[in-house]
């Protein structure tokens, strides 16, 4: 464990418990976090949650536009559910990706876990999407990653950031139970 990955798990918190209190800094915090982890996982050759990172930066930055973008009729974005066609589409692309990125993974580079990792990241893209809509379905999700993420960085030895995701899913059920109650969704 070194320091930058304290501080980085630290803000990972932070920015996961906004983010279940609905309060648009959970993306800035959030981008300082991952830019943070993208060196980690290079270090310990977890490329695919390296590239994850870079591309949550971006998403980072897609999540506070879509929160805090206010309009004539829109005072940023409200809780909301996919409809079971989305959820089919979005899961299948996250699959197809997951497998693509592998492949790469598992010929082109010495990737620790390039299939897991690849599938990881797949899905957490899919996640990540759903989290910056505010759609309810985001948590489910995060929970199931977030459990096979502990598993995979305890294989790494990455007690600190394995604590860290294993925080990270308890968070998500209290994010699926506060977003369910949202009063929007009861309108």
């Amino acid at each position: 464990m070194s320091g930058l990955e304290l501080f980085a798990a630290t803000l990972g918190v932070i920015a996961v418990w906004l983010t279940v209190k609905q309060n648009p800094w959970c993306w800035p915090i959030g981008l300082v976090m991952v830019s943070l982890y993208s060196w980690i996982f290079f270090e310990v050759k977890l490329y695919s949650d390296m590239l994850l990172q870079v591309i949550y930066a971006a998403l980072q930055l897609y999540g506070w536009w879509q929160w805090t973008r206010a309009g004539d009729t829109r005072q940023g974005r409200q809780v909301s559910l996919l409809d079971g066609r989305s959820i089919t589409v979005s899961l299948a692309i996250g699959a197809i990706g997951s497998l693509i990125l592998g492949a790469v993974m598992a010929h082109w580079t010495d990737a620790a876990q390039p299939w897991l990792d690849a599938a990881l990241t797949g899905f957490s893209l899919v996640a990540q999407v759903w989290m910056a809509q505010k759609r309810v379905q985001c948590w489910p999700l995060w929970i199931t990653l977030d459990v096979v993420f502990v598993g995979l960085f305890i294989y790494k030895s990455m007690y600190l950031t394995a604590g860290l995701y294993g925080l990270f899913a308890v968070i998500a059920v209290q994010g699926w139970r506060e977003w369910r109650a949202d009063p929007v969704l009861r309108t």
